[in-house]
């Protein structure tokens, strides 16, 4: 039996409780750094798999690193736990966390013979904070020569392009007045709140297709016959690359600054987390990767062939800076729904988001086989800067 053959089997013996895990965790969505019934659960599936896990893991409470392999290179498969607010797992990290975990325990059999190290290392807080960031930071990723995971999309892509993300939140402060008696006296914190709105919009004219700036207003005031002395903002500002991103970052900040004086009020900019950066993908990894879905049936579409400014961000983009890193998108056929909507989370639990487990646990493990193998570790890394 070939090393891919027994990968699929281990697998197979433990799909149906892969998908009963999802389900579970589509059942229980928890945010960015409060996952702790989702990890300690997965920490306690992979253990009783017989992993040697670490938990919690680098400092971060629901954190955790399930390892297999005493020795040779390491790779790292990402597993995201966390879900959004209000529309649960609407991004199907349910999928990502089962795909990851089914890769490891596919590759359980394997890794004395193949030489290899295999951590599946749960990520917190990739919606909101960067939770990856920090997992570099604490050195997760120091021994790695391979990081990888798969996301669920509407299309079957192997390389495709994220954005460079940076997670603000703006305050205005003035002064509350009587807003009929004596609004001269006040000075209106929404108005400055609006005005960084219609900032920020006249700006768009010279953004470039690739450039995405959103925001909403937080805190709008307490009542309507009272000017607001505070008002709030968050926003998100992507760009292409890091280094545009900081230019346009720069922008975007000085938009609120002209709100501000506009209205004669203060204001404060507060980063929220970490900066996620653009992705790096592994030409090697993705092009194995890419072969082993197509023996799947699942062939897969290159970056290339789409529109580079309809996508988001994510903190693996960080990741890929740091290692050799691929990051695939499997359609799980939830058309016309997307990413971040309720339609979407649902659809993880069809027969289609289901196939996404098998086909990205299966395709992970036969491109670290084909790694091993074909002793590939030396031609990696190509993308890092």
């Amino acid at each position: 039996m070939s090393s891919k053959d027994t990968a699929a089997t281990a697998f197979n013996d433990v799909e149906h409780e892969l998908r009963d895990l999802s389900r579970w965790m589509y059942d229980h969505p928890e945010i960015a750094y409060e996952e702790f019934e989702t990890s300690a659960r997965l920490a306690e599936f992979l253990t009783d798999k017989g992993f040697a896990v670490e938990y919690p893991a680098y400092g971060m409470d629901t954190a955790f690193a399930a390892r297999i392999g005493s020795t040779g290179p390491e790779v790292v498969i990402c597993c995201e736990i966390d879900a959004l607010p209000e529309v649960g797992h609407a991004c199907g990290h349910n999928i990502i966390a089962t795909s990851a975990i089914g890769a490891g325990i596919a590759l359980k059999p394997l890794v004395e013979d193949l030489g290899i190290r295999v951590t599946v290392l749960g990520t917190p807080a990739e919606e909101a904070y960067g939770g990856k960031v920090d997992l570099i930071n604490a050195g997760a990723f120091a021994d790695a020569s391979a990081a990888m995971m798969v996301h669920p999309a509407n299309d079957d892509v192997v390389d495709k392009n994220f954005l460079a993300v940076a997670q603000i939140d703006v305050e205005f402060h003035g002064k509350a007045s009587h807003a009929a008696f004596k609004p001269q006296v006040g000075i209106n914190a929404l108005d400055a709140a609006v005005q960084a709105y219609v900032n920020v919009s006249t700006l768009r004219q010279a953004m470039y297709p690739t450039d995405k700036v959103h925001g909403v207003i937080t805190y709008g005031g307490g009542a309507p016959n009272v000017i607001p002395a505070f008002t709030s903002m968050s926003w998100y500002v992507r760009a292409l690359t890091k280094e545009r991103l900081d230019e346009l970052y720069a922008k975007v900040v000085a938009a609120f600054e002209g709100a501000a004086i506009a209205t004669g009020c203060s204001y404060e900019v507060k980063p929220i987390g970490n900066t996620y950066t653009d992705m790096l993908i592994d030409p090697v990894m993705a092009d194995l990767y890419a072969e082993n879905s197509a023996a799947l049936g699942r062939p897969m579409h290159r970056g290339s062939e789409y529109d580079i400014s309809a996508t988001g961000s994510t903190d693996m983009s960080n990741v890929s800076y740091e290692v050799p890193t691929i990051h695939p998108m499997l359609d799980i056929k939830a058309a016309p729904a997307v990413n971040h909507q309720k339609e979407f989370a649902a659809h993880t639990l069809t027969p289609t988001g289901e196939a996404a487990i098998r086909d990205g646990a299966l395709a992970m493990a036969m491109t670290i086989i084909d790694l091993a193998e074909g002793n590939r570790w030396d031609d990696l890394g190509t993308a890092l800067p």
